[in-house]
């Protein structure tokens, strides 16, 4: 996973601490990411950059998320859910939490348990057609 290579920058980066998207940072909104690099990483952890992809990986994203929880507990935990970032290296902690960023973990949460998110999205009309000029074809069901 791309996020393990810069361990070797930010040493917290693990296989249960990860998580790099646009977010807030110590200096104001971010847009960063990758691979490559984009933008000025800094150490910064994005939670929902884990609940994003739980549809993708599953196991890992929630392994992710629960080592979050529980090693930074109320600083990065608030009523809502996870703060929009964290840099578990210079102890910062955004004081935001935002619907964004809960809302896609929430529908990729549901997605990866039932896959009822993209089946409903795949009923419309324009996303087939999306797909079709993309070159990707219908996935058979067994």
């Amino acid at each position: 996973m791309w996020c393990l290579e810069l361990a070797q920058r930010f040493p917290d980066y693990a296989d249960d601490l990860w998580g790099i998207t646009a977010s807030d940072s110590e200096h104001g909104y971010a847009i960063w990411g990758g691979p490559p690099a984009m933008g000025r990483i800094d150490g910064s952890i994005v939670p929902c950059a884990a609940g994003g992809s739980l549809v993708f990986m599953p196991k890992e994203c929630i392994r992710v998320l629960q080592n979050i929880r529980e090693k930074f507990g109320k600083r990065i935990w608030k009523k809502y859910g996870f703060v929009d970032a964290f840099n578990p290296l210079t102890g910062w902690a955004s004081s935001d939490v935002l619907g964004i960023d809960a809302g896609i973990t929430l529908l990729m949460a549901e997605n990866a348990r039932t896959g009822f998110v993209w089946e409903q999205f795949s009923k419309n009309p324009e996303v087939a057609k999306g797909m079709d000029l993309a070159g990707f074809e219908p996935n058979a069901k067994s």
